[in-house]
């Protein structure tokens, strides 16, 4: 499609940087306000800009989130003057191990380290990245959100040249409308490729340059999130709660979070690791269950859901890191998978990979190099306290993969007892995609009906999120074959995508006949990209949407 535009509209204009970054995450943004501070300290210029795809910066943004603030004090020490929105100091830790009705808290004590948030923050990262955004911009770092990447540019010897942007103003059908817009390439001597997780075009480049074939597949989770304001009696900034157990089985590797932040406003969320064997099994059912649970309704009853949102999270850890660096450019924070699972935690490993890939990409540059590899950041990042700090968790997720109980165990073993410092290292080798079985094999699973004031249904939380996208486009959900839905994912695994998808973008509807046919409603889109991961053919591909669209998450 965009060849023969670009054929009719001509070439496409470009524009040259020294470092192009694709994504205005805590990732990108720390890249990219490094760049700048190191310009500054050695009285150079360094051309910087960053591609955001959501209307504005923040509005893609969503996470637990409680914050480690040890890399931000790194990368801007002054943050408190300066205004940062690390607000609410974590006051109280509990976890809590769910039965159906019952809950045991495991006593403060007993809990290892990586449960621990003294001197962490509540935040939203929404709010934490638009501010991080003025920081960058104040800093003569260019931003333009509303700009997708959509697709690698190459050098003749295969090296990665820059991006180019979407074109604007597509119709349904492929042809370009009366608004029609060519994308712009944007070239640079290094591309840091800053998406998040299962970044589109992070997944293309490590398919290219098969940056994977020396780790463990990565494996991911969906975490789906709700802000609610309650009763200000109920509430307690700073109370931290995580729990595990109900409504998952013991088999199936999740869990919860409830923060409480200021202004009455809690986050609740829930996380479902996507290597879950049930196609019946639907995270966002289980996330509604989960609120029913009296530890947890007694917090939200009376209370007033704000917003929701949906994520996938890269939770495969250290073992599961592809490599970073290829010729021309670098994968940084979740694009790569620097998420400490057992912490839950991203956001600092996004702001320190961004500061190292960006020492990096400024030294290259300011000795006249261009489109080779950075090699100084994959080894810096081996020198750094977030390699120390992901070598002692790396065998969480591989543990917790073995059920819930015995998970924990040597969980709790290896980090309370030993301090991470195991001779051990547990390796896995399936992808998430594959562990589907058969509904044949499953038993269907009875969600109970929303009750529209504690629970809801899936169209419901979309229009909170504010997702919106231009009606009159191409479906950015795209299907590489499009027997395979009806032909196999109907037939064997009953219809998994209507319900691993957080959004209802996905739904079989009968034709005239009564065949079946998969309808894609990608204007309920929330881009968190667990089809492109769970999907048991891998037949759906996420590309990008017309820039600007998706959700517009206020402070999630």
């Amino acid at each position: 499609m965009g060849e023969v535009n670009q054929q009719e509209h001509g070439p496409r204009e470009s524009m040259e940087y020294d470092v192009v970054i694709v994504g205005g995450g805590p990732a990108g943004l720390s890249a990219a306000i490094r760049l700048k501070q190191l310009a500054a300290q050695k009285g150079v210029e360094i051309g910087v800009c960053v591609l955001e795809k959501g209307s504005e910066i923040g509005a893609h943004i969503l996470s637990g989130a409680v914050m480690d603030p040890r890399a931000l004090n790194e990368l801007i020490p002054d943050w408190k003057e300066q205004g940062a929105p690390l607000n609410v100091p974590v006051t109280e830790d509990k976890f809590l191990f769910l039965s159906e009705t019952g809950a045991t808290a495991v006593p403060n004590w007993a809990l290892p380290a990586n449960f621990k948030n003294h001197g962490n923050y509540v935040i939203s990262l929404a709010n934490v990245t638009r501010w991080l955004g003025q920081q960058a911009e104040a800093l003569g770092v260019e931003i333009f959100p509303g700009f997708p990447a959509a697709e690698v540019l190459y050098n003749d010897d295969d090296s990665v040249k820059g991006v180019a942007t979407g074109n604007m103003g597509v119709g349904k059908d492929g042809e370009p409308t009366e608004n029609f817009q060519l994308g712009m390439e944007l070239h640079a001597k290094y591309t840091l490729f800053c998406e998040g997780c299962r970044g589109h075009l992070g997944r293309q480049l490590n398919e290219n340059f098969k940056l994977g074939k020396d780790s463990d597949p990565q494996v991911y989770g969906i975490g789906i999130k709700e802000l609610w304001e309650i009763d200000p009696a109920k509430h307690q900034p700073g109370l931290v709660i995580h729990t595990a157990g109900w409504p998952l089985e013991s088999d199936t590797y999740g869990g919860s979070f409830l923060y409480h932040t200021d202004n009455n406003q809690v986050m609740v969320g829930f996380v479902v690791g996507l290597a879950y064997q049930n196609p019946y099994l639907s995270p966002f059912e289980e996330f509604q269950r989960y609120k029913t649970h009296p530890e947890i309704r007694k917090y939200l009853e009376g209370g007033k859901r704000v917003s929701y949102g949906a994520r996938a999270i890269t939770a495969g850890g250290l073992l599961s890191l592809p490599k970073l660096t290829f010729p021309g450019g670098a994968l940084v924070g979740d694009d790569a998978g620097f998420l400490n699972a057992s912490r839950i935690k991203g956001s600092h490993a996004a702001i320190k990979t961004g500061m190292l890939a960006a020492d990096a990409a400024f030294e290259a540059v300011q000795a006249g190099r261009q489109s080779d590899e950075l090699a100084a950041y994959p080894q810096a990042f081996r020198q750094s306290w977030l390699y120390t700090e992901l070598y002692k968790a790396r065998n969480f997720k591989q543990w917790m993969s073995k059920g819930l109980y015995l998970g924990t165990l040597m969980v709790g073993i290896e980090q309370k007892l030993l301090g991470g410092n195991v001779p051990w290292t547990l390796h896995h080798h399936h992808r998430d995609h594959e562990m589907f079985k058969p509904a044949s094999q499953c038993k269907p699973i009875e969600y109970p009906k929303p009750d529209g004031k504690l629970t809801f249904d899936r169209l419901s939380s979309v229009f909170i999120s504010n997702t919106n996208h231009e009606e009159n486009q191409p479906a950015h959900l795209t299907l590489k074959d499009i027997t395979v839905p009806v032909g196999i994912n109907l037939q064997t695994y009953a219809g998994p995508e209507t319900r691993f998808c957080p959004a209802g973008v996905y739904e079989f509807v009968k034709n005239d006949d009564n065949s079946d046919r998969l309808q894609i409603n990608a204007q309920n889109c929330v881009h968190c990209k667990t089809c492109d991961i769970k999907d048991p053919t891998q037949n759906i591909v996420w590309v990008t949407p017309e820039g600007g669209g998706g959700p517009n998450y206020p402070n999630m």
